[in-house]
């Protein structure tokens, strides 16, 4: 079994968007309407809007390998590229995203210790992230990792109003 992350660019868009549609179709399309999830993956993963969110400075995105098989990615945001005003000492992990065939083989916790080599290198004093009140696996993967809930927020998923956990880990 190896292991091994690689940062995104701009090259990587199409590869990105078929990764983004996979995993996000697996774990939420059982929850949500059929029409509430095509507005939403043509929203936030059509190409520009990828090739802008990869051109952005202040995010990083990286696949993740599993036996050289792309398994899922991570996306994180500083400054301004953050999805609330948490401040300039935070980071956020807008996705870790792992295909269901590839869970379970800790590939979440090697993402997240890439989220937070990145806050580390960049002296953050905060981690944080959005994770939707209904998946209970993240939200325990989350409070095993060190996050506590600290608020909420709204996440649209096409015309329904959904909410996310707001979590946040203080970095020593």
């Amino acid at each position: 079994m190896t292991i091994h992350i690689k940062k995104c660019t701009i090259k990587d868009s199409s590869k990105l968007q078929e990764v983004s549609y996979e995993t996000f179709n697996e774990t939420f399309k059982h929850q949500n309407s059929p029409e509430n999830m095509n507005t939403y993956l043509q929203k936030a993963f059509n190409l520009c809007q990828l090739e802008k969110e990869l051109s952005n400075t202040s995010s990083q995105f990286f696949f993740v390998y599993f036996n050289n098989e792309i398994a899922g990615y991570l996306k994180v945001n500083m400054n301004d590229a953050q999805s609330e005003k948490m401040g300039d000492d935070s980071i956020e992990i807008e996705r870790i995203y792992i295909k269901n065939q590839f869970q379970k083989h800790g590939l979440g916790k090697y993402l997240f210790n890439k989220a937070l080599e990145i806050a580390q290198e960049s002296t953050k004093k905060k981690i944080w992230l959005g994770v939707w009140e209904k998946n209970d696996n993240a939200i325990a993967f989350y409070k095993k990792m060190g996050f506590v809930q600290t608020g909420t927020h709204s996440f649209f998923m096409g015309d329904e109003e959904q909410i996310d956990f707001i979590m946040t880990k203080t970095l020593l």
